[in-house]
């Protein structure tokens, strides 16, 4: 007999009765709220392109590398779930046989946040009311295949029926930004907006480094050759952006040192990484002044900054080289914050047209440098908890260590950070209802009225993330223009 699969409403709430009772007062306030999706993947070409997705396991298997990496670390081969390989191996190509794959090992993913989020995606979105399993297997996918044939399932018309108000596709410096200017001339201009990350030309140890550094001059229309024409390409690359419709920026640095180099220092160091004779520590170097003098273009033309630190990428360099980045083999290492940011802080931390969010997955940070930092800087908001701590418990964490020091209102309110565009509605209904769990105990606790619970509440899924990355007035705004 078939097992159903129904989502219980008090799915994540407080197990305190008391608690629940106010938690599901405060989270009904917010479920409904439009998303606000300013830290993501997905490819602007898919919103541009709005064409169907090709089957169920292209849509919520081989693109989430939560999902693959579960399956990866049981034994399973990236080949076996449909991600390309860089070499003549073979590949799955029977989107069928992806997806069995999952049903079969659906047991894996018990009280992760995939199956939080897969639970949510198969009923709310796709209306599936079994559980996966290896009997389920094949309904489950003929079942998802006719409802994504369906014109409402198609890229644009998803943006309506997930209620995103705006989300951030996430763009190399190089790009030349073709797809949003078809998004533009479809209307979509200002819904899905690209985010400027210029890591692939800012790290001087990458093996493509000098070929991403003479494209950038070739779509900049600027001589790259040397330091000084590369910051006028960034700087017209980042124009490029605003004009687009971008509101960030990007960084994906291995320490968060903002350190400058005098700027003789930092030509000559650029002239050696040129000739390919770039030391490890040069490229430490110049990834510490780029992120202090990105802060500077920041500041100038009002683009808000994002750093995520702390991750040690294709941590398993045969994996990278088969199948490339983001294929599940990012692992976290220690991250500091407080003397590697105070460069930029001395320089750029009061300023008004400079902000910057904070993200980590080292949550030791939190209570110890993160929220302290966030709670003196106005320019500082701490972002959500990211990657591996966009979970139940890890959320809860991040609550408990950072809102005492920093408060509410110094982060960044949601953020949900995938490349998996159906989990995206998921992702926000999860937050939701922890914050809601948090503020229930505050209340609870005589700490909170239950007003002022549902205000910040609503604050922290819509209000805040849309005030954190306002693009910042540039240099030589009036008062008003930065109100």
């Amino acid at each position: 007999m078939p097992s159903p699969l129904v989502l219980n409403p008090d799915r994540a709430l407080p197990s305190d009765p008391v608690q629940r009772g106010i938690a599901r007062t405060i989270y009904e306030q917010t479920r409904g709220l439009p998303l606000v999706c300013m830290h993501g993947h997905v490819e602007a070409s898919v919103f541009a392109d709005d064409t169907a997705f090709p089957d169920p396991s292209a849509l919520l298997i081989t693109p989430d590398h939560y999902v693959t990496r579960m399956l990866v670390s049981q034994g399973l081969r990236l080949e076996d779930l449909g991600v390309p390989s860089g070499d003549s191996r073979p590949v799955e190509g029977d989107p069928r046989a992806i997806w069995r794959r999952l049903c079969e090992n659906w047991h894996l993913f018990r009280g992760t946040p995939s199956r939080f989020w897969l639970e949510h995606e198969l009923v709310e979105v796709f209306g599936v009311d079994e559980q996966p399993s290896a009997d389920s297997a094949d309904r489950l996918f003929d079942a998802l295949t006719a409802r994504i044939a369906e014109p409402g399932f198609r890229p644009q018309a998803l943006l309506d029926r997930f209620g995103i108000e705006v989300i951030s596709t996430t763009d190399p410096a190089t790009s030349p930004l073709t797809e949003h200017r078809r998004l533009a001339e479809q209307g979509f201009g200002a819904r899905v907006v690209p985010t400027f990350r210029p890591d692939a030309v800012v790290h001087v140890d990458r093996p493509q480094w000098q070929q991403d550094v003479a494209e950038l001059g070739r779509v900049a229309d600027t001589d790259t050759s040397t330091y000084e024409g590369f910051l006028t390409a960034l700087r017209a690359r980042r124009q490029a952006f605003v004009e687009a419709g971008g509101l960030a920026t990007d960084h994906g640095h291995l320490s968060a040192d903002t350190t400058p180099l005098p700027s003789a220092e930092a030509a000559a160091l650029y002239e050696r990484a040129l000739a390919g004779e770039a030391t490890a520590e040069d490229a430490a170097a110049f990834a510490a002044h780029m992120l202090h003098t990105m802060a500077g273009m920041s500041r100038d033309d009002g683009l808000v900054m994002q750093i995520h630190p702390g991750v040690l990428r294709d941590h398993h360099s045969g994996m990278h080289a088969l199948h490339g980045a983001d294929r599940g083999f990012d692992i976290p290492v220690a991250a500091e914050f407080t003397r590697s940011l105070r460069p930029m802080l001395e320089d750029f931390g009061h300023d008004p047209g400079f902000r910057v969010i904070l993200f980590t997955v080292d949550e030791t940070v939190y209570s110890r440098e993160l929220a302290p930092i966030a709670g003196a800087y106005p320019a500082v908001r701490l972002g959500a908890p990211w990657w591996f701590l966009d979970s139940p418990d890890g959320m809860r964490r991040f609550r408990d260590a950072a809102t005492e020091t920093a408060g509410f209102y110094n982060t960044s309110g949601f953020v949900d950070d995938t490349r998996a565009f159906a989990s995206i509605p998921a992702r926000h209904d999860l937050a939701r209802r922890i914050d809601a769990g948090y503020l229930a105990r505050l209340v609870a606790e005589h700490r909170l009225g239950e007003d002022e619970a549902v205000e910040t509440a609503v604050d922290l899924a819509y209000n805040l993330p849309r005030k954190a990355y306002a693009r910042r007035a540039p240099v030589g705004a009036t008062t008003a223009d930065r109100a």
